[in-house]
C-alpha cells in the first residue's frame, strides 16, 4: 500500500506541473483512490473544442493492475459505450491487453485522448456505431459533433453525463442546482415581461 501511495504521489505531481497536452487530472480526496480527469478535444477532429470529464478508479494492487477509467462525459464514438466504458488495450492486462506497471495514468490519459480522435472500428463496443464511422462517415461526423457541442460543451449539466454503469441516476451536484434555479429565473422573467406587454396593449 505504502509502495503504491508513493507511486500516485509521484505521478500526481507528474500531472500538476507538467501535465500531457490537452489534459488536466486531479484527485478526489487524500486516499488517491479515485481520480477526475477532463480531455480536451483535437483540433481538426470531430471532438474539437469539447471538455469531455472522466472519471479514474485506481485498484488496490495497482500499477500491477490498471486504472478503471469511463467516460462521464457523452461521446459519440465507436469504442466508447452508453455507460461511458472504453475498450482500449491499455486498460486491459495481457493477455487480451497491453497494460504493464511501467503504464501510469499520464500514458493511459493520452492513450484514450488519441483513440477519441482516432476511433478503432475493427475493436468496438458500439457496433452500429462503428459502422456507421466505417460505411457512413459523413452521418457519424455529423452526430459526434453534434453531440460534442451538445454535451461536451456543457459538461456540467446532468443530461450531459453518461448514466452510471449500475444504472442508477446521478444526483444533482450543486452546480446543477444552480442551473436549474437560473433557468427557472430567466422563465419568470421572460413570462412576467409578456404579461406586463399584454396588459399594456
Amino acid at each position: 500500500m505504502a509502495q503504491r501511495m508513493g507511486r500516485l504521489r509521484k505521478e500526481l505531481q507528474q500531472l500538476t506541473h507538467s501535465p500531457p497536452a490537452g489534459i488536466t487530472c486531479w484527485p478526489e480526496g487524500d486516499d488517491l483512490t479515485l481520480f477526475t480527469a477532463v480531455i480536451m478535444g483535437e483540433e481538426n477532429t470531430v471532438y474539437a473544442g469539447g471538455m469531455f470529464r472522466l472519471e479514474i478508479e485506481v485498484p488496490d494492487r495497482y500499477p500491477f493492475l490498471p486504472p478503471k477509467v469511463r467516460f462521464v462525459t457523452k461521446v459519440y464514438h465507436p469504442n466508447i459505450d452508453d455507460a461511458g466504458r472504453i475498450c482500449l488495450d491499455v486498460l486491459k492486462v495481457a493477455p487480451a491487453g497491453s497494460w504493464r506497471p511501467i503504464h501510469n495514468l499520464a500514458s493511459v490519459l493520452t492513450s484514450i485522448r488519441l483513440l477519441l480522435g482516432s476511433p478503432n472500428p475493427h475493436d468496438p463496443l458500439m457496433t452500429d456505431i462503428a459502422e456507421e464511422y466505417q460505411f457512413k462517415n459523413a452521418q457519424f461526423e455529423s452526430t459526434a459533433r453534434e453531440w460534442t457541442e451538445k454535451y461536451a460543451k456543457n459538461p456540467d449539466l446532468p443530461s450531459a453525463l453518461h448514466q452510471e454503469p449500475s444504472g442508477k441516476k446521478r444526483s444533482l451536484q450543486p452546480e446543477d442546482e444552480e442551473e436549474r434555479k437560473s433557468e427557472h429565473s430567466r422563465g419568470s422573467a421572460e413570462e412576467e415581461k409578456s404579461n406586463n406587454k399584454k396588459q399594456k396593449q
